[in-house]
């Protein structure tokens, strides 16, 4: 809802909207992700085996920073969100850009901001990760072994026949999406109206 629609019981909603500025500056909610993703791990343990990456445009009529000309919405404001996802879709990193900024642009920094500390990889715990055709280019793969990772990333012209060798590809690849499509139920992240 609107900050001014806020029930009077919490205060005016202009004194919300500053405390609300402040907890983000003081990384309050980077903080709550993190600790969340962390009991997740101690109660169910994040699958760290196979993970995946995309990112989905969003819309930002107001404009202000990491928004650009959408290029599948008439140049309108928007933004794009790369996300990086367990095996279960429990979002582990995620960067933010203009939504004229392609996919493959964002891949580092998306791998670099996971929220929590890796495990390291060893012959007996591979780490895969998984993407769709946006990311095949040499500087992901690059990218990507740089990270130490086993690469799944669908090649432009290849067809099916790869994935369909990976055992399980479907049901490890569309968590990222449904992880997508579960935040932008949110209105606030399905359109950023903030300035």
């Amino acid at each position: 809802i609107h900050w001014k629609a806020l029930a009077q019981s919490l205060g005016a909603g202009s004194t919300v909207h500053d405390r609300f500025q402040e907890w983000q500056k003081a990384g309050v909610f980077k903080k709550m992700w993190q600790a969340g993703v962390i009991e997740y791990d101690e109660a169910k343990g994040i699958e760290w085996e196979w993970q995946a990456l995309d990112a989905c445009i969003t819309k930002a009529p107001l404009g202000g920073e990491a928004t650009g000309p959408n290029p599948v919405d008439r140049a309108k404001s928007g933004t794009k969100r790369s996300l990086l996802t367990d095996g279960q879709g429990v979002p582990l990193g995620l960067a933010v850009a203009g939504s004229n900024r392609h996919d493959m642009k964002l891949t580092n920094a998306t791998l670099e901001s996971h929220i929590v500390e890796r495990p390291p990889i060893t012959e007996e715990t591979p780490q895969h990760l998984l993407a769709d055709k946006g990311y095949d280019y040499p500087q992901v793969d690059t990218i990507v072994d740089q990270w130490g990772y086993t690469s799944h990333i669908s090649r432009r012209g290849e067809g099916t026949q790869p994935k369909q060798q990976i055992s399980g590809y479907r049901s490890r690849r569309w968590v990222v999406d449904r992880t997508h499509s579960w935040m932008n139920r949110f209105r606030a992240l399905i359109i950023r109206w903030e300035k």
